[in-house]
């Protein structure tokens, strides 16, 4: 309906602040308004962590290429504040810089302080020092997290006015997130909960900033809190406050992928539909999450077994390269969107259904008399040709939503995808050379005192390896010491009760075994919130007398969400450690005296530094598939700008560090399951993240992504990699991520703009045809009908250039023998 109910005024100042001017955030049921102008926004999110300074640009760029009025970031306590009280905003930590570069591109910016943020993050952005501070519940009607989630807080907010980041200061923040998704998981914390999130409330309020307050997923949340809708789909969602706008905060682009997982794909089609859904259905605000997902740096990636490439199917690659046609669809849709702004914001609706899954809305603005029309068609079969009367006929496909300006003229449909399509491949920089070996050196992690039973500190008890550890590493060391006086030693075993994700097992400095909570070895992966497992290995190492037991235990990343989840236990705790023999249990452990290390070694050595003094490294005799080693080699810098990636294709687990900084920890030998992969994707229907996923039977992530900034560019660079369960280097390759391949399929009456990546050029038309084409990408073939001369045409536009653009028309083309019928035009390329 018609905007006429009272706006609500969140910014008065006017004032000239940093030679900006102030801007005034208002909003009411149908629109923002920013200095008086009505909008809808659509906004996408990239993490500043998850990429580097050097990225920022380039990102953000693209993204208002794109079409996207507002950049969005979490704000990611952990990395912020490591230690009470002492913090981190350098480098790609500098979220200050990160938005002000978003105001120099001309877009706004939304900040989700939470200070908790889920997004797959290691135990959700939560310091591990706030987990261990005595008398502390988390997300809770707890005075001492209270407190100290209020100076963090404050903290960031100060740090926003300091650098007139703020709206009401000339800067790009319009909206600013407390908490995240609590409503998902309050039940459980019964009166606590609910009392908790009013004291959030209050406390945003406090913070007298001028800018609306949100919180998503609270269908409870106090006012002036703006509650606001995440999911795959959000047309349904109603704000609790009729005053208030319907804002999407997270429209999940894809899904995250998991050690052992399939790689998730969302449909261009599927995401297009449901956002033009949300704008039929009164929708305000927009926001991808993710629109550039990037990388999980260091360990940073949550979950557990959340995966080092945190790429989310979104319309920016995990690189920044364009994912097509996903990006190309969606600015063609924003550009609709924003045709059709001012009858969003102020025209009056009315909406009919026309069939039972064929819905009519129309914007009419009242002064005028102008009008637009969406038609939405949500069958997921069934295709309808809506008869408007004197407006026209229009044919909308099964699971789709068409714009009509002024009712009569489609200027867009969600299923009709009319851009490139890129097929990415990761080419060695010099195509036609062979690329030459890399020289490696090793070196053995030094494990003896361990093996040895000698550590830092002890307990009568199996710890919890996240509190043990202050999570400083993804490995702590438990040993005990045993006699086996009573034991024959024959057919001896090993049973170690753990809460995972991994184990290593020493028994008098001898290996028997190696066991993670998810195998995944291309069979389905156990799934859920359980990472408990039990190892049961043969004992062949006992004596008698006194034996020495040193058990590695290892995560992958900590919990990042559910009720109570910084409470899920971790490591041996909660376990226990028995010697058996002949299947009957002989020495129980679990309350022996133990004592604890935490991390490798080669970590507080610093081994993964070029400059460690610390470490000998050898070049003779490198070993294969040997457990705790650490490898070094090094490596010329690409040429070029595309993305560089490493192929650890033949190691086994490990971390791995370019010029001393992070790039993840990598598991290449984790293989997606070999079943339920769909490679012709259908998008009608409801979206789930199972729905349409691609990789099945090969290395959940087999590249791992090396920014340029890492690379030095006149002097070599050094990888080290720590390889934990044992592989063999001699296949590691650096490779470039480009496009490969381009496609289009467009309609008559658009225009199709093919274009290469980098210097590469476009060197072949491997197929063109307009008139009735079949297929696909890679198997296109041609119809009945097609004009003579379509592929010399593309080839006279394309062939030796980086880009081209194409008008789909028979003038361009001449006729295709289709008569009446809309012809299409088919082309494939290759870029070289």
């Amino acid at each position: 309906m018609a905007s006429s109910g009272t706006q609500f005024v969140l910014v008065a100042s006017l004032a000239l602040l940093c030679s900006c001017l102030a801007i005034k955030v208002e909003y009411d049921a149908n629109a923002i308004i920013i200095d008086g102008k009505r909008k809808v926004i659509i906004a996408g999110s990239i993490h500043y962590p998850r990429s580097t300074p050097e990225m920022w640009p380039d990102l953000i760029r693209k993204a208002k290429e794109g079409g996207v009025d507002a950049i969005e970031t979490y704000i990611f306590w952990d990395v912020h504040e490591p230690q009470r009280r002492k913090y981190d905003f350098s480098g790609n930590l500098d979220f200050v810089k990160f938005f002000k570069l978003v105001q120099d591109a001309g877009l706004y910016a939304i900040i989700r302080i939470g200070p908790y943020v889920c997004a797959e993050w290691n135990y959700g952005g939560f310091p591990m020092w706030l987990h261990n501070t005595p008398g502390i519940q988390l997300r809770t009607n707890n005075d001492i997290f209270k407190n100290e989630m209020q100076v963090f807080t404050t903290k960031i907010v100060n740090m926003c006015k300091e650098a007139n980041l703020f709206a009401s200061q000339g800067g790009p923040i319009i909206l600013a997130q407390i908490e995240n998704e609590y409503g998902n998981i309050m039940e459980k914390y019964g009166d606590a909960g609910k009392k908790y999130i009013k004291w959030c409330a209050n406390m945003a309020v406090a913070q007298n900033i001028s800018e609306p307050w949100i919180m998503c997923q609270q269908s409870d949340a106090p006012e002036p809190m703006i509650n606001t809708c995440n999911g795959f789909y959000c047309d349904q969602f109603t704000p609790n406050n009729p005053k208030s706008p319907k804002m999407w905060t997270e429209n999940w682009t894809g899904w995250f992928k998991l050690w052992g997982g399939r790689d998730p794909q969302r449909t261009a089609e599927d995401l297009a539909f449901s956002v033009a859904r949300f704008f039929q259905t009164g929708g305000v605000l927009n926001n991808y999450y993710m629109y550039h997902g990037g990388t999980n740096f260091g360990r940073t990636a949550g979950g557990p077994y959340i995966a080092t490439s945190y790429d989310y199917n979104a319309p920016l690659d995990e690189y920044g390269n364009l994912n097509q046609p996903k990006w190309g669809h969606l600015k063609q849709l924003h550009e609709a969107i924003k045709q059709a702004e001012k009858f969003f914001t102020d025209g009056i609706v009315e909406t009919k259904n026309i069939s039972t899954y064929v819905n009519l809305t129309q914007f009419t603005v009242k002064a005028t008399g102008e009008r637009f029309c969406m038609l939405s068609n949500g069958d997921n079969t069934g295709d309808y040709t809506a008869d408007l009367g004197p407006d026209g006929k229009f044919f909308v496909p099964a699971w789709s939503v068409t714009f009509l300006q002024g009712c009569t003229e489609e200027v867009y449909n969600t299923a009709k995808i009319n851009t490139q399509r890129s097929v990415m491949v990761n080419k060695h920089s010099h195509e036609n050379e062979k690329p030459a070996k890399l020289a490696w050196a090793w070196t053995p992690e030094p494990i003896q005192d361990t093996l040895d039973g000698n550590g830092k500190f002890k307990a009568a008890r199996l710890l919890d390896q996240k509190e043990a550890s202050g999570d400083g590493s993804d490995y702590l060391w438990y040993m005990t010491r045993v006699d086996t006086k009573d034991m024959s030693l024959e057919n001896a075993t090993l049973r170690v009760s753990t809460k995972g994700h991994g184990l290593h097992a020493y028994v008098n400095g001898q290996l028997i075994g190696t066991q993670f909570s998810r195998q995944a070895t291309g069979q389905q992966m156990v799934t859920g919130d359980d990472y408990s497992f039990g190892f049961d290995k043969a004992v062949s190492s006992l004596k008698k007398g006194v034996n020495v037991i040193s058990l590695l235990s290892v995560t992958v990343g900590l919990t990042n969400y559910g009720a109570f989840y910084d409470l899920h236990p971790t490591g041996l705790v909660e376990g226990s450690v028995l010697l058996r023999e002949k299947g009957k249990d002989i020495i129980d452990a679990t309350g022996y005296e133990w004592s604890y290390k935490v991390g490798l070694n080669g970590e507080a050595q610093h081994f993964y530094d070029p400059n460690s003094k610390n470490v000998n490294w050898s070049c003779t005799d490198v070993p294969k598939d040997r457990p705790m080693t650490w490898y070094k080699t090094s490596f010329k810098t690409p040429p070029g700008k595309e993305a560089v990636v490493v192929d650890l294709l033949g190691m086994g687990k490990g971390h791995a560090w370019v010029n001393g900084r992070s790039i993840g920890r990598y598991w290449p030998t984790q293989i997606a399951e070999t079943s339920g992969c769909d490679p012709h994707c259908n998008y009608r229907g409801t979206y789930k993240d199972d729905k349409c996923r691609t990789n099945c039977g090969n290395p959940s992530q087999r590249w791992y992504h090396v920014p340029r900034s890492f690379l030095n560019k006149n002097a070599d660079n050094t990888l080290i990699l720590f390889e934990e369960v044992g592989g063999a280097p001699w296949n590691v390759t650096f490779q470039v991520v480009t496009v490969g391949t381009v496609c289009a399929n467009a309609q008559e009456g658009n225009k199709v703009e093919l274009r290469c990546q980098g210097h590469r050029k476009i060197s072949e038309i491997q197929f063109a045809s307009f008139g009735d084409p079949r297929g696909t990408c890679g198997s296109f073939s041609v119809g009945n009908h097609q004009a003579d001369q379509t592929v010399s045409v593309v080839e006279k536009l394309c062939l030796g250039k980086p880009s081209c653009s194409i008008e789909v028309s028979q003038s361009t083309f001449g006729h295709s023998s289709l008569g009446n019928l809309t012809s299409r035009l088919a082309v494939q390329a290759v870029c070289k």
